[in-house]
């Protein structure tokens, strides 16, 4: 029989959203294609869109349109949605990620 210690070790949880992970990946790379952030993250082309557009209507993220490409510029001064967090900015979390004054 199988111990509940066992069946925890096996549950697929993370510590960050993929809504942080989208955030994080075009703080790496502004210029990046939605299709390129789904793939990095493993998440579908239609789940990166709909975080972007999520992303995007909440402030964190600004879409400019170059051409017939995306520019993404992020707003890092932005505080964290949870009451819990929300004594802090999303720079802090890139920061975490990407270094200090390493992103666009």
């Amino acid at each position: 029989m199988e111990t509940a210690e066992a069946r925890r070790s096996r549950k697929p949880w993370t510590f960050l959203t993929n809504h942080a992970r989208v955030l994080i990946c075009i703080a790496r790379d502004p210029e990046l294609r939605v299709r390129d952030v789904a793939d990095r993250i493993g998440i579908t082309e239609r789940a990166a869109q709909l975080i972007i557009t999520d992303l995007e209507e909440a402030g964190y993220l600004v879409r400019t349109r170059v051409g017939r490409r995306n520019t993404y510029t992020i707003n890092a001064d932005r505080p964290f949605r949870h009451p819990a967090e929300a004594g802090h900015d999303v720079q802090d979390l890139i920061e975490v990620f990407l270094g200090e004054g390493s992103y666009a």
